[in-house]
């Protein structure tokens, strides 16, 4: 296979990271068992800091970054996998330590792929990506825990963003009472659509706050940390779950064990990149059938692969709403 094509690939220079269109060949590739012509990737805010160079997110350059993906295999080595099957591929480190989805021909390892869920197509699965597979599983966290519709209102931060939103449309789809946390105000009528009951200024949650505040939620996801975290955990109602999996507002949590061993309440991480093949499964297949496909053409937009670090700097600017899904085909 001589054909050449298109990826967006990272190279770095006295410490400065340079995103660049390049024609690679097959020959370029890193070895793995099974070859697949990439239909769509998406962009997280991970693959935002990678394309920018920011964060320290990707290990070794050159890079192709891309942290999800899906395509059609073109050849296996892999007994579980055949040319012409349509495959998906989110997290264990592609794009960081491996090359990723932003390019139109990847070599990959079996292990990392699954196939695309029965109810989905390409567009549609990269619209959901690593953003809605965390979504998912910190809706199946708090369903795990017993939080259960009718207990009250889930508090959801980041609202605005990719796991936000899923999370938002899923918990409200499923029946519970959301409240959406948002940095901005603007975002208002879209997370209406998306399924909110009640809209509450960031701001509210970036204040100091008592060990122990009045109870307000019957559980939350979280997806900002520090300060957020911390104040919101005061306000969880006895025996009340948050779920915890984003790091946007910071890493240190500066709280108390009183709502802990006072309020009985549980703090529940949740991992995306490694998470076991069988748990994706189960998510995914959930996602394909309790993810109302109406509300998801709501919540992303598609770019080509050459428009990634312009949106990359939206993105992490706060002026996208939502899921990008980048068209490798184009």
């Amino acid at each position: 296979m001589t054909k050449r094509f298109k990826a967006l690939l990272l190279t770095e220079k006295n410490g400065k990271v340079e995103p660049q269109i390049s024609r690679l060949s097959v020959d370029d590739l890193p070895e793995g068992e099974v070859l697949v012509a990439v239909t769509y990737s998406s962009l997280n805010y991970k693959d935002c800091l990678a394309v920018l160079g920011r964060g320290k997110i990707v290990s070794r350059y050159p890079m192709i970054p891309g942290v999800d993906l899906c395509g059609e295999v073109l050849s296996s080595d892999a007994p579980g996998f055949h040319p012409g099957e349509q495959v998906l591929l989110t997290g264990w480190g592609v794009g960081e330590r491996h090359w990723g989805g932003y390019t139109q021909l990847a070599r990959l390892k079996a292990d990392w792929l699954i196939p695309l869920p029965e109810g989905l197509n390409g567009l549609q699965a990269m619209a959901i990506g690593s953003a809605g597979l965390t979504a998912m599983l910190c809706v199946m966290a708090l369903e795990e825990q017993g939080v259960a519709p009718g207990q009250g209102t889930i508090l959801v931060t980041g609202a605005s963003g990719g796991v936000g939103g899923v999370a938002v449309a899923l918990l409200a789809e499923l029946g519970y009472s959301v409240a959406a946390v948002t940095g901005t105000r603007a975002n208002d009528d879209y997370l209406y659509r998306l399924g909110a009951t009640e809209i509450i200024n960031r701001a509210a949650f970036e204040r100091s706050t008592r060990p122990l505040e009045k109870q307000r939620w019957a559980g939350a996801i979280d997806t900002v940390g520090g300060a957020v975290l911390a104040c919101l955990l005061a306000e969880v109602q006895y025996g009340g779950t948050v779920v915890a999996t984003g790091l946007t507002g910071g890493s240190e949590l500066h709280t108390t064990v009183m709502p802990f061993i006072l309020r009985a309440i549980k703090l529940v991480g949740v991992e995306v990149t490694t998470c076991p093949v069988d748990l994706r499964k189960v998510a995914w297949a959930r996602l394909a059938k309790e993810l109302p496909v109406d509300l998801l053409e709501q919540i992303f937009k598609v770019i080509p692969l050459e428009q990634v670090p312009h949106c990359a700097e939206d993105l992490l600017a706060g002026r996208v709403n939502g899921r990008v899904v980048v068209d490798l085909t184009l």
